[in-house]
């Protein structure tokens, strides 16, 4: 097995092996509590700047009852706004992405913006009065950009920066060249899963499942496969390719077909990668393709998993099937981890379950939990408080480890 070129955390002798409780799966009250402590305040990648290449391209972006934009300006800047009209509060763009001609008008009343957000006038502008026309650009929303990803927040939170925040990863999407990567367009990538978005993460967040569950990436690489746990949320797994034939269709064809990559580091040749974020963003690199993917809660009990796809620029013919091939061997895998998440989910409602108790495979899944305890303690409580007295007990608990600290 290949070096890697990161400082993880190993795993405790002795640990917690529980993990969160079944109640927090279905709460409302606690659903609200994530909306307001981790998902607005916590870094999402939303797309690439190749998803916007020209002046005027644009990609929407919305979380919990929050709305983006992300817009080229005129003069090539990338930036972001809340897609909320200064007028009456209109979507300003309407859709996934698009073209806006020189100029954002709004669908309602006409309001019409510059690409850098500022108002260039309202419809029939005597009708204000004498209205100031600075006070009313579009909102910026907060915006970075690492390695070409696009990454916005809508409240200040508790990560760094981007670049900071994944400074451990710099080397790698360096190499794997992300700046450059362009779109592929990719059918049915999005589905709404009827489960809480932590069971999705649950089943996502540990290794230890699948020998038995995905059985096209234990042929692929199984035998090498590791998750590594890095600090501030981060984690890092991989598998390499290439020492058996694999029976399977997809996975035959994809090792005789994957380009060979000597310009790759050692640790990425041969790799299929992952690069994971607390809360909910994973990059999962191979060598030919490049994509991301996320859940984004939409209820308790309803959760989008999403993202997008992208190719090395210059690709050759054997790249582009290999590619195809890797998507076929990924679709069965998410597949498999969709119905995982139903079941898992399910459990959670159930009078005899008595929560995890989890392998040291599955120390991911315990540091994504504490992640989330650190930031919301209510969650360290075995029964459910009042639907009306949650948040302010998880603020009583906030109060009580400040004093102790």
């Amino acid at each position: 097995m290949t070096d890697l070129p990161y400082t993880t955390l190993p795993v405790p002798n002795d640990w917690d092996r529980a993990g969160l409780p079944g109640w927090a799966y279905s709460s409302p009250a606690q659903f609200a509590l994530e909306r307001e402590k981790l998902f607005l305040t916590h870094w999402q990648v939303a797309g690439h700047v190749a998803d916007i290449p020209a002046p005027g391209s644009w990609l929407s972006f919305d979380m919990l009852g929050e709305r983006a934009v992300i817009m080229r300006g005129q003069d090539g800047v990338v930036r972001a706004f809340h897609n909320l009209c200064r007028h009456r509060g209109a979507r300003v763009v309407d859709g996934d992405k698009g073209q806006c001609k020189g100029a954002i008008v709004c669908p309602f009343h006409g309001w019409v913006y510059n690409l850098d957000g500022t108002l260039r006038g309202a419809a029939r502008p005597s009708s204000f009065g004498d209205m100031d026309r600075s006070r009313f650009g579009l909102k910026p929303v907060e915006l970075e950009i690492f390695h070409g990803f696009l990454f916005l927040r809508f409240a200040p939170g508790p990560q760094p920066s981007v670049a900071e925040l994944l400074a451990p990863f710099a080397a790698d999407f360096a190499a794997y060249g992300t700046d450059e990567a362009l779109p592929v367009t990719v059918p049915g990538w999005s589905i709404d899963l009827p489960v809480n978005w932590k069971s999705v993460r649950d089943v996502d967040n540990e290794g230890y499942h699948v020998a038995l569950a995905h059985p096209g990436l234990q042929e692929l690489y199984g035998r090498t496969y590791r998750d590594l746990h890095l600090s501030d949320g981060l984690s890092f797994s991989v598998g390499w390719f290439g020492d058996a034939p694999g029976r399977g269709w997809s996975v035959r064809n994809y090792v005789k077909l994957a380009p060979d990559r000597p310009d790759l580091p050692p640790h990425l040749r041969k790799a299929w990668t992952y690069y994971g974020l607390f809360p909910n963003t994973v990059f999962a690199f191979t060598p030919e393709s490049i994509q991301f993917y996320q859940d984004i809660p939409l209820t308790p009990g309803l959760t989008r998993l999403t993202g997008r796809l992208y190719r090395r620029p210059g690709e050759d013919r054997a790249s582009r099937i290999a590619r195809y091939l890797a998507y076929r061997i990924d679709r069965a895998t998410s597949a498999e981890d969709q119905q995982l998440s139903i079941w898992s989910d399910e459990s959670m409602k159930s009078a005899a379950f008595e929560g995890f108790h989890l392998s040291d495979l599955e120390y991911g899944l315990r540091r994504h939990h504490d992640g989330l305890r650190a930031l919301m303690p209510v969650l360290r409580l075995s029964e459910a408080p009042p639907e009306a007295e949650l948040a302010r007990r998880n603020d009583e608990l906030i109060c009580q480890s400040e004093s102790r600290g």
